[in-house]
């Protein structure tokens, strides 16, 4: 879901009781921030399952919250599968980092954090609060060695999991914090869950009027 490489990874457990309705998206990303494509890859771009060749400073993100929809999930780095797919950690109560891209709180690019909406048994996950955000809410990253950093939510978006773009992982352009869980359908016969919920916030500048 997160870029391409989350698509397949994420969307591998079981679905809920009852299966939800696919949230309904709202405003648009900005003009400088890439859409998604129907000729998007579905994991990141060869280049963008390496570490960055630049030494950075970044501090690792350790804790998500967004007080608006009780979302408060503990966040572990993640690399990817042999396949190139990015990994999703185990536990629905904990969020991953994608560790090869941008941290939270980066000057520049696309920092990704990705979660399950739900388990096996059809409990939910920490990211299945990505269902009930709006426009305008806050979101703090909690880091280690730095202070939080804060974004405001501009959009949501449903994607079919083939469509979800490599530029989700970008590393260079207008900072964003993009989450990504499943949404539906949710077909057993073709993997699970078929489309990926990608919610982007951009950082509040201290200052500035919010």
């Amino acid at each position: 879901m997160a870029a391409a490489a989350l698509a397949a990874a994420i969307g591998l457990t079981g679905p809920p009781p009852e299966q939800p309705a696919a949230p309904q998206d709202f405003a648009t990303a900005p003009a400088d921030h890439p859409a998604p494509t129907a000729a998007a890859r579905q994991r990141p771009a060869e280049e963008q399952r390496k570490p960055p060749t630049t030494a950075t400073e970044e501090r690792p993100p350790r804790r998500i919250l967004i007080d608006d929809v009780d979302l408060d999930a503990r966040v572990t780095p993640v690399g990817v599968t042999e396949q190139g797919d990015m990994t999703i950690p185990d536990d629905p109560a904990t969020a991953g980092w994608y560790r090869y891209g941008p941290a939270p709180g980066s000057a520049e690019g696309s920092a990704v954090l990705v979660g399950h909406v739900d388990t096996d048994s059809g409990d939910l996950g920490e990211f299945a609060a990505l269902y009930d955000v709006r426009q305008g809410q806050q979101v703090e990253v909690r880091r280690a060695g730095a202070d939080p950093v804060r974004y405001r939510i501009v959009s949501r978006t449903t994607v079919p999991k083939d469509d979800l773009p490599s530029s989700a992982f970008r590393r260079s352009g207008p900072p964003v914090l993009t989450l990504i869980t499943c949404a539906p359908p949710y077909v057993p016969e073709r993997g699970g869950y078929l489309s990926n919920l990608v919610v982007t916030a951009e950082p509040i500048h201290p200052g500035r009027p919010q």
